[in-house]
């Protein structure tokens, strides 16, 4: 349902000050106690106050195949869930699929009905939802995003860690174009594509600055991602407010230059990539890098 306009421009505040704090901390496998380690993670890389505040969960749902790893695992949502709810925070799980129009289809059978059986009391298809309109974006006088999503007082960007067929890698920042509507703007997301996945990537992020990430990295995927890549067990999880300080630190566990990442390049004003400006709490990620395999025209993304 098409409901009240948004008109205001959103204000686009400076970059973060000081060195942007990303946390790394391991986790064997999803049997971990991972509620406790989401806690000490949000802790770290220094999550402001959510008492009393509307938190939106935003996953990585695409499709599902038994054999791979391609949403983020619903062990880690839960645990967020629960970690934030912890913290005094009102929690919603929301995500819009963009290859599958049954999202509910796809949460059962990427697990997440199992594993969180009151989610049909917690979750919103931002496919499906209804919304209201902003103005200038993408190069529209306007447009139109959930309402739930533009209530968010906090939004958590919980990817899982993975090679891109046409991005390079996605993971935090890449994550947003599951909040376009895709019954407004279709699917495969085709506004977005048409516009540039770099150029919208940056535009996303822009425009929605009240977020934090959660990187699932417990089992990455590797090589011909997002979907076609294979599991890649990495044993970790990343943490921070400056969603360019998380990425351009997802990118060197992963082996991957953050430098050349394109979205990166044309987002640098808005956080840290280089990495003396990230102060990295937890783990070391230069001790922890494990190189994921790249497909044959992104070669020239590794690390050095």
């Amino acid at each position: 349902m098409l409901t009240g306009c948004a008109t205001q421009k959103a204000e686009v505040p400076a970059r973060y000050s000081g060195r942007a704090a990303v946390s790394v901390l391991k986790a064997s496998s999803y049997d971990a106690d991972l509620t406790k380690l989401i806690l000490t993670g949000l802790e770290q890389a220094g999550l402001p106050s959510v008492k009393g505040k509307r938190v939106l969960l935003k996953p990585n749902l695409v499709e599902f195949d038994h054999a791979s790893a391609i949403n983020t695992s619903p062990r880690v949502v839960v645990a967020a869930f629960e970690a934030f709810r912890s913290l005094g925070a009102e929690v919603t799980i929301g995500e819009g699929p963009g290859h599958r129009r049954d999202t509910f289809g796809l949460t059962e059978e990427a697990g997440y009905w199992q594993q969180f059986k009151a989610l049909d009391d917690h979750f919103v298809d931002l496919n499906r939802d209804d919304v209201k309109s902003i103005s200038s974006f993408l190069g529209r006088p306007e447009f139109y995003f959930s309402e739930t999503l533009l209530a968010a007082d906090l939004i958590v960007s919980l990817p899982k860690m993975k090679t891109h067929h046409w991005a390079g890698a996605t993971l935090s920042m890449k994550n947003f174009f599951g909040v376009v509507p895709g019954s407004i703007y279709g699917w495969p997301k085709n506004l977005l594509h048409h516009y540039g996945i770099a150029n919208s990537i940056v535009a996303l992020n822009r425009r929605f600055r009240n977020t934090f990430a959660i990187v699932d990295g417990i089992v990455g995927m590797e090589g011909n991602g997002p979907i076609q890549g294979v599991a890649k067990p990495m044993g970790t999880i990343v943490f921070g407010r400056d969603l360019m300080a998380v990425d351009a630190t997802c990118c060197r566990l992963m082996g991957i230059d953050p430098a050349k990442i394109e979205y990166l390049q044309q987002a640098a004003d808005l956080g840290a990539i280089d990495a003396e400006q990230i102060d990295q709490r937890g783990e070391n990620p230069v001790a922890l890098r494990n190189n994921f395999q790249l497909i044959e025209q992104f070669q020239y993304l590794r690390l050095a």
